[in-house]
């Protein structure tokens, strides 16, 4: 009755919890913006940055903007540590959202073959040729439960394609394996 009982409230735990968080982080997350903008209502701080990164994004797909967005960008190039924050982020974000999504080929490395040890990632580069590395590719394999990775250079017959999504396959990592595909 009492093992019943036990197993009843973590299972309770495992939906609740993660739901209660989520809900908390959410509320937290509209109280800083708010607090930040020192708005009377509640919400509207994250619906205004809603809008203008909404914004924002329809204006970069505009032609004459993407001039002004394009040579902005010429300006930060030009400025050493600026131009490494910049870019490194810009290419962070650019590889999960927009059109030159970077992890959208999922594969299985073989990292020991001796003990059958293989690790899920995504292909980064297929071509290696400028570095003197013909025959090898360039994967990123994230790490469970964070925004961490590694970077590995494999040898191409150590690499399997995965036949899913990269957002399954990623949601597969993050969650440590948790959450299947």
């Amino acid at each position: 009755m009492i093992s019943k009982i036990a197993r009843y409230f973590f299972n309770g735990t495992l939906f609740i919890v993660p739901l209660v968080a989520t809900i908390y982080f959410i509320i937290e997350a509209f109280q800083w913006l708010d607090s930040r903008l020192n708005l009377p209502y509640p919400g509207v701080g994250f619906l205004i940055i809603l809008t203008v990164i909404t914004l924002f994004g329809y204006f970069t797909t505009n032609f004459a903007f993407k001039t002004f967005s394009d040579w902005f960008e010429q300006i930060i190039g030009r400025i050493p540590l600026i131009k490494l924050i910049y870019s490194s982020i810009k290419d962070l974000m650019s590889a999960f959202v927009g059109e030159k999504r970077k992890f959208d080929k999922p594969v299985l490395v073989m990292i020991n073959k001796e003990n059958q040890l293989y690790r899920v990632g995504f292909i980064t580069q297929n071509d290696l040729t400028n570095l003197g590395l013909q025959d090898m590719i360039a994967v990123y394999i994230p790490q469970s439960y964070t925004m961490a990775g590694d970077h590995f250079v494999v040898p191409k017959e150590n690499i399997k394609p995965l036949n899913v999504s990269g957002a399954v396959a990623m949601k597969f990592i993050v969650s440590g394996g948790v959450s299947g595909f």
